[in-house]
C-alpha cells in the first residue's frame, strides 16, 4: 500500500502529475485543488496518495494534504461514487467549501459536477452530513469561500496551449468537449488569463452557485 510520495516534480497535465522518487516514476491523478497548489516543474513535492485497486485498474490519486485524502475516501464510500466522480468533485470545490455546501443542503452546486445528478447529490447530502460533522473547518457561507479562493497569477503561456490544456483537463474530469469549449470561452471573455492552471480554476468555479 503506497501512502504518501515524495519526490521531484516531472510533469503536470491535468489531472495528471508524474513525481520521480530515487529514478521511479509515478503517475498520480490530483484534483484541481491539489493542482494549483504544486511546485513548478521540477521542484520537490510531497503527496497524501490513495491507492485504488479495481478489477481492471490500478491508480495512485494525490492531495496536498491529508485532510483532502481524508474527504476523498470519504466520498467514495458514498453508494454510487467512484473515485472520478470524487476527483470531479474535489477539483470544483475546496474542502472546506465542500463541507459547508453539505452542511448548507446545497444540492445546486453539486448537480453541475459532471455525472452527479439530482438523486446521487442528494444521497449525498443525507451520507455526508453525519460523517462530516465533526470536520474542522470554519463553515462560512460558501459565496464567501468562492471569494476568497482566487486563483493565483503567474507567468504568461502561449494562448493557445492553455486553452488545450484546459479543456483537455475538463473533459478528463468528465465534462463533454463542447461543455468544456463553453467554459473556457466563457472564462477568456472576461477575464485575462496567463496560466492553464488559472483558466481550469476559472472555468470550474463559473458552474459555482453564487
Amino acid at each position: 500500500m503506497i501512502g504518501r510520495l515524495q519526490g521531484q516534480l516531472l510533469e503536470k497535465k491535468a489531472p495528471e502529475v508524474l513525481v520521480d522518487v530515487n529514478g521511479v516514476g509515478y503517475e498520480v491523478l490530483v484534483p484541481m485543488t491539489t493542482l494549483y497548489q504544486l511546485p513548478e516543474l521540477g521542484g520537490n513535492v510531497t503527496l497524501a496518495i490513495h491507492f485504488a485497486v479495481s478489477e481492471n485498474s490500478q491508480a495512485l490519486y494525490g492531495f496536498y494534504d491529508k485532510k483532502d485524502r481524508e474527504l476523498f475516501r470519504t466520498l467514495i464510500k458514498v453508494s454510487g461514487v467512484g473515485p472520478k466522480m470524487a476527483l470531479a468533485i474535489l477539483s470544483g470545490m475546496e474542502t472546506d467549501q465542500l463541507v459547508s455546501c453539505v452542511m448548507e443542503d446545497n444540492v445546486s452546486a453539486l448537480v453541475k459536477v459532471p455525472g452527479v445528478g439530482k438523486k446521487t447529490a442528494e444521497r449525498l447530502m443525507i451520507e455526508l452530513r453525519d460523517k462530516l460533522k465533526t470536520w474542522q473547518v470554519a463553515h462560512a457561507p460558501l459565496a464567501e469561500m468562492e471569494a476568497a479562493s482566487q486563483p493565483r497569477s503567474g507567468s504568461g503561456e502561449d494562448g493557445n496551449d492553455i486553452v488545450a490544456e484546459a479543456e483537455s483537463a475538463l473533459v478528463a474530469l468528465g465534462y463533454k468537449p463542447v461543455e468544456a469549449s463553453k467554459m473556457v470561452a466563457g472564462v477568456l471573455r472576461a477575464h485575462s488569463v496567463t496560466r492553464s492552471e488559472e483558466l481550469i480554476r476559472l472555468s470550474l468555479r463559473s458552474l459555482s452557485p453564487a
